[in-house]
């Protein structure tokens, strides 16, 4: 793999500073499992980390908008949105069945309190980031 160049927005490391302690070791986990997963991606050679609906984001050149973010209204999930309008999520369900907790076509949620089967979500992060290469294929290479 190539070196990759990741650009991060400052306010974006506002937000993390600004999770309870309870939950930011969660999202930064989230956050790592991302940087790791582009690093590890063929064809992937920036990350861009900013903040779309003032949640923390992940944009590449081919991919699709990935976020990450821990809402106080439900305070013991945390999730990992995708575009609505993607074949994304609808894949995910048909490849990973009942690995993950979904929130219909848009998220995967997790437990506060629940071990992220952490193989199948880099495979969900990497579709994500490539999506605009792999929308073609019938489980986006997965």
């Amino acid at each position: 793999m190539g070196k990759l160049l990741l650009k991060t927005d400052p306010k974006v490391n506002k937000i993390f500073v600004n999770y309870p302690d309870k939950v930011r070791d969660k999202m930064q986990y989230l956050r790592a499992l991302v940087i790791e997963t582009a690093e590890d991606t063929v064809g992937i050679e920036e990350l861009e980390e900013t903040l779309k609906w003032g949640e923390p984001s992940f944009v590449t050149k081919n991919g699709s908008t990935l976020r990450i973010d821990w809402k106080e209204k439900s305070p013991n999930h945390y999730a990992m949105y995708f575009q609505c309008t993607s074949r994304l999520v609808n894949t995910f369900r048909m490849v990973f069945d009942h690995k993950f907790q979904y929130e219909g076509n848009r998220a995967i949620v997790f437990q506060l309190n629940q071990k992220i089967p952490e193989l199948e979500l880099k495979e969900c992060i990497r579709a994500s980031l490539m999506y605009h290469d792999v929308k073609h294929i019938p489980t986006l290479g997965i």
